[in-house]
């Protein structure tokens, strides 16, 4: 199960079967898989075929983790990865991003874009007249006005999970007519490249209540090289066929099939036939299955995917004090964590130090210094907080430090994390309680509404720090967006607003360093590793695989299988 992408940041459980305590898995040369990050990593590794190399036709047998509660990305129960991923068939991404992070104008749905001034800041897009909604309607600038109004925040009854970038903007006007849009900032927004990806059609943003319910069991308007052709909640099945209308280059597959299954089941669903790939999701017996699969091979690349551990700093929380948060984060051994779960696979364990730039990122920096695991200093913080060692466990006050980890159940790899966790945590005298619920309420239920002390999971990250990372660390009583744990300060606000009206790419780069040391200050959330990135995937695929930052959206007009 996932979260977050595109112009937001995705969360995933973090899944997968159980490490296995035998010795680790090898690539065919016996290495295992390269380090994240490294230049042995490939930036993209999808079996990249020409189109002429691809077959005509064919049906795709995509697994996920869960349909999307609700078709609408913006909605906050509607921002899975899943969805992302689906969306990249049947939406509008009006930019789109490549394997090495970079971004690209997608002519499929515009002509230009441009920056026609910077003081005040305003964009200007020239539709592609050639782009029309499943309903006949041609694209218009009234689509681009809609998305930005319900997604600025300023009306409450929208629940939205995200309004990075919108809530700059003062207004959308109509150009030289309906195909001419544009956008004046009343606050510049570097990345405002992030925007608009998915573009939603004016009729789902009409009214709240078709904003928050009118897509919450099928996508009502679509406009990409695929349509739905079914969705199935009872088999947990979804499937995408060409659209006829489509006014691009033909797709090679006839439909895509989109279909739950287990974490624990996945390889033998590939080893039947029922799936063609699957994410190996940090597990050494996933990967071991792949490279002994006659039709398997492993592709791996530089994926935007961490584990981390997320906080709650709510007034109901545990740890709404600060400096108590710090304290125990400091008795969080990551190094042990990161062997634990990738050492059979790969040499490099070293857990991140950043929360906007992964490793690999020409500006990552570890910022995690005065923060770094070290169990004395988290006793003597604890013992200065008044919280007394009594027995295995500490006190203050008649309270005991019961923290409360909240994991979806299922998820073996959470559940040796958690185990690993409340081993470190009882070093320095901390009760971590591990409720396991059940993974299809997990977000909805208790990631979603700060229903927790501690959580775990995964953030896939994308080519854009702040368009995607924004909403993790910003905080407004107001509107949560995706900070789960209610922590921020007007400090990181303001150095998180600074960077993101700078135009300049170093010195934006800059101040999200600057910004990153305030996230480790306030005991945010803690980073624990990057994954290796790597997938298996059926040999016969084509233009499909690890795909670097490639996956938003993913080239739904290339995939295929080779002739």
């Amino acid at each position: 199960m996932r979260r977050r992408m595109a112009a937001i940041v995705a969360p995933v459980a973090a899944l997968g079967l159980l490490l296995a305590a035998c010795g680790g898995g090898s690539g065919s040369g016996g290495s295992g898989l390269q380090d994240a990050g490294t230049s042995g990593v490939k930036t993209a590794d999808i079996n990249e075929q020409p189109m002429d190399k691809v077959k005509d036709g064919g049906d795709f047998k995509w697994p996920v983790d869960q349909l999307p509660d609700n078709w609408n990305y913006n909605q906050v129960d509607g921002t899975v990865a899943d969805g992302a991923y689906m969306d990249g068939a049947i939406l509008p991404y009006i930019f789109t991003q490549n394997a090495d992070a970079s971004v690209a104008m997608n002519k499929n749905y515009l002509a230009s874009a441009e920056l026609v001034s910077q003081d005040p800041q305003v964009i200007e897009y020239k539709i592609n007249p050639k782009a029309k909604w499943s309903n006949g309607r041609q694209f218009s600038w009234e689509d681009f006005a809609a998305q930005a109004k319900v997604l600025n925040g300023k009306d409450a009854a929208y629940q939205v999970s995200g309004t990075t970038g919108y809530e700059d903007i003062a207004k959308v006007e109509k150009g030289t007519d309906d195909l001419d849009v544009k956008v004046t900032f009343a606050k510049k927004f570097a990345e405002w490249k992030s925007l608009f990806s998915p573009l939603y059609p004016k009729e789902l943003n009409a009214d709240a209540n078709t904003f928050n319910k009118a897509w919450a069991a099928k996508p009502e308007i679509t406009a990409g090289p695929f349509k739905v052709k079914s969705i199935d909640p009872t088999a947990k099945t979804a499937v995408f066929e060409r659209d006829p209308n489509w006014w691009g280059d033909k797709p090679k597959l006839d439909t895509v099939t989109y279909k739950v299954v287990e974490r624990p089941a996945l390889a033998d669903a590939f080893a039947n036939g029922q799936i063609d790939f699957y994410n190996i999701n940090n597990d050494i017996n996933a990967y071991k299955r792949a490279q002994a699969d006659a039709n398997a091979v492993v592709r791996q690349s530089n994926n935007p995917d961490y584990t981390h551990l997320t906080l709650n700093g709510a007034p109901s929380s545990i740890l709404a004090d600060k400096d108590l948060r710090l304290a125990v984060l400091r008795g969080v051994d990551t190094v042990t964590i990161s062997k634990s779960i990738l050492g059979q696979m790969q040499k490099d364990t070293t857990p991140l130090g950043n929360h906007w730039f992964l490793k690999g990122d020409k500006n990552y920096k570890d910022n995690s210094g005065p923060y770094k695991f070290d169990v004395n200093a988290a006793k003597a913080a604890l013992d200065k907080l008044g919280w007394k060692q009594s027995g295995d466990f500490r006190a203050k006050d008649g309270k005991p430090l019961k923290i409360r980890l909240v994991i979806p159940s299922g998820t073996p790899i959470s559940q040796q994390t958690s185990q690993i966790l409340q081993s470190q945590l009882k070093a320095i005298g901390v009760q971590l309680d591990v409720q396991a619920v059940p993974s299809t309420e997990f977000f909805k239920n208790y990631v979603n509404v700060g229903n927790f002390d501690m959580t775990l999971f995964r953030w896939l990250s994308n080519s854009f720090p702040i368009g995607g990372s924004k909403g993790i660390y910003y905080y407004d009583p107001k509107n949560v967006n995706q900070n789960y744990g209610h922590i921020g300060d007007e400090k990181l606000n303001k150095l998180i607003d600074t960077a993101a009206g700078e135009l300049d790419d170093t010195k934006r780069a800059a101040d999200l360093n600057t910004a990153d040391e305030e996230i480790w200050a306030l005991g945010h959330q803690l980073p624990i590793f990057q994954s290796p990135g790597a997938f298996a995937v059926r040999k016969t695929l084509a233009n499909f695989g690890s795909p670097g930052y490639a996956n938003t959206p993913y080239d739904y007009v290339k995939i295929g299988f080779v002739k």
